[in-house]
């Protein structure tokens, strides 16, 4: 089989390559950059990283983005076909596993922005993995006593294609120390604590209960004895 005839990428940036005169370029990066798997630099940039960039789409196409942070490891590098994450407790929502539930293609950007300044994309196909058959079979995986820490489920992503993200306009950000209202330098993982999740920073909870304040009884949101239980 020719490099033509299983070039990667979709017919849609195949075309806009040709509208806009970038077929030469492209092909070369498709030649020299995207690999099927994770070599062993791209392993190890894995194994180091503290967050990730997820996009999902469900069964209908339409999109969403998010964002996954832990400690260096979370992201566990299974060989180099196959990477995974856990899931924790969040708003409860399950948004991008319910889009992979309905479809399992999806895209991971990591994001080195302090050490070395450069990204790494990994496009492939996910499946939603029990945390008690994850550990049954890798036994090694850290158990962390906070139950907020806790996976619900881990999702183990089967590489389908993996390539450099390049620095030229990636910021070099470095680490500060935590300050705020807390001030004790301590990343809360799990936490429950609405002040420390952030509260109701865009101020989406306060609309809503207004909103709620100034409808007429009776109005959408009502249940039948004319209370907004919706709403909480």
């Amino acid at each position: 089989m020719t490099f033509a005839a299983r070039r990667p990428g979709s017919d849609g940036e195949h075309q806009i390559q040709r509208e806009l005169g970038t077929v030469e370029r492209a092909d070369r990066f498709y030649r020299e950059q995207v690999r099927d798997r994770l070599n062993a630099r791209m392993r190890e940039f894995t194994a180091r990283q503290e967050m990730l960039f997820l996009s999902t789409a469900d069964r209908d196409g339409e999109c969403d983005s998010s964002f996954r942070a832990g400690p260096p490891g979370f992201i566990r590098v299974l060989d180099d076909r196959t990477l995974t994450y856990p899931e924790y407790r969040g708003n409860g929502v399950m948004a991008s596993l319910g889009n992979i539930r309905q479809n399992p293609h999806v895209g991971i950007l990591m994001i080195d922005f302090s050490r070395d300044r450069i990204g790494l994309h990994v496009n492939g196909r996910a499946r939603l993995v029990p945390d008690d058959l994850m550990r049954a079979t890798h036994p090694d995986l850290p158990v962390d006593p906070v139950p907020g820490r806790r996976p619900q489920v881990w999702v183990e992503v089967a590489v389908v294609e993996a390539y450099i993200h390049c620095s030229k306009h990636i910021p070099r950000l470095v680490k500060a120390p935590r300050t705020g209202a807390y001030g004790d330098g301590e990343q809360v993982w799990g936490t429950d604590d609405v002040k420390r999740k952030g509260g109701d920073y865009f101020g989406a909870a306060a609309e809503a209960r207004q909103r709620v304040a100034t409808e007429p009884c009776g109005a959408g949101g009502a249940d039948q004895q004319g209370g907004f239980e919706w709403f909480g």
